[in-house]
């Protein structure tokens, strides 16, 4: 759970970032080495227990789920990490429109928040509800990323500016990756409850 609120602190963070222009890559950074950390010490444990105890069933799953979930949350800091380092790369984004992202940023938040709810409440349903939310950031990335390659765009100014454009559609990238592993997280929690794969969508 240290690892779920650090994750979600990042990425809200970094999405902050875009959205204000403030500078957070050093603190960011630091957030996702310090999850890489913990997420190394999970995986530590986990075989310790399991080396020493031999789990079966019901703990086995429990062990072998929360390695998955706190890769995930690894991931959620590393792609924050991702979307700040487009920042500074890309340089000041004061003046783009930002609305696709910051419509994708809104469910994203909301599924790194159900993530966390569903593994405290162990929420055997909590993925299909993740899955469905999931197709509503894939449907926005993919609609963007089409209107960029598509000719007749390029007399639209949300796009005349590469650095725009560019840095959204990475942007976007980064968040869909981040909606997938709170898919992920759904799906282990699914599995520890059960020990059955969730049935996605």
């Amino acid at each position: 759970m240290d690892m779920a609120e650090l994750s979600e602190r990042s990425v809200l963070t970094a999405i902050e970032s875009y959205e204000k222009g403030t500078k957070t890559k050093r603190k960011i950074f630091e957030w996702s080495d310090q999850l890489r950390i913990l997420q190394d010490e999970v995986g530590d444990l986990a075989v310790e227990l399991i080396a020493r105890y031999q789990p079966v069933a019901t703990d086995l799953r429990f062990i072998r789920s929360c390695m998955d979930i706190s890769y995930g949350f690894s991931r959620f800091g590393r792609y924050a990490y991702d979307i700040v380092d487009v920042l500074e790369t890309m340089g000041s984004v004061a003046d783009c429109d930002k609305s696709v992202v910051l419509e994708a940023s809104v469910t994203v938040r909301q599924m790194i928040r159900l993530s966390v709810q569903t593994l405290q409440s162990r929420d055997k349903n909590g993925a299909q509800q993740l899955y469905l939310m999931d197709n509503t950031v894939d449907a926005l990335y993919k609609k963007y990323l089409h209107e960029i390659i598509t000719p007749h765009t390029k007399s639209d100014k949300r796009f005349s500016d590469p650095r725009c454009s560019t840095s959204a559609l990475l942007i976007l990238r980064y968040l869909e990756r981040i909606s997938d592993h709170a898919c992920y997280i759904g799906d282990s929690v699914h599995y520890i409850v059960t020990g059955e794969s969730s049935p996605r969508r």
